[in-house]
């Protein structure tokens, strides 16, 4: 059940960045859903092919403090296949400085997801 939740939680994750990334440039109307997809769906992709790599969905690797470099990391590596993937969808070019504040916004957001799994379910375990 814990690796479900920590899937779950990594997608639920990634979308609230991609809504917080469109929200920054004003594109939060439904309108916008098709597009935020064209990021979505890429950044899932590039999520789920890289993060396993790290042992990110390894229970004793994501209940590890010391382990929690390793999203950052995969969001790094995931980050180039994602804008490419993306510019794919939308026929246009993967431009550098859009990679890298994906990349740094999703890695941010996905460091602060995992602290908060890896506090939860400390919390959960000790009471067991």
């Amino acid at each position: 059940m814990k690796k479900t939740a920590l899937i779950f939680g990594d997608s639920l994750a990634l979308a609230l960045v991609t809504v917080i990334g469109f929200a920054s440039h004003g594109e939060t109307d439904l309108s916008y859903a098709p597009r935020m997809l064209t990021t979505f769906i890429p950044l899932l992709l590039g999520w789920f092919l890289i993060a396993p790599w790290l042992g990110l969905f390894d229970m004793r690797v994501a209940s590890d403090p010391k382990k929690l470099w390793r999203p950052p990391l995969a969001m790094a590596l995931a980050a180039p296949m994602t804008a490419v993937l993306r510019a794919a969808l939308l026929r246009g070019a993967a431009l550098p400085l859009f990679t890298l504040i994906l990349g740094g916004s999703a890695a941010l957001g996905m460091l602060v997801w995992r602290w908060i799994w890896l506090f939860a379910s400390r919390r959960v375990g000790s009471r067991k």
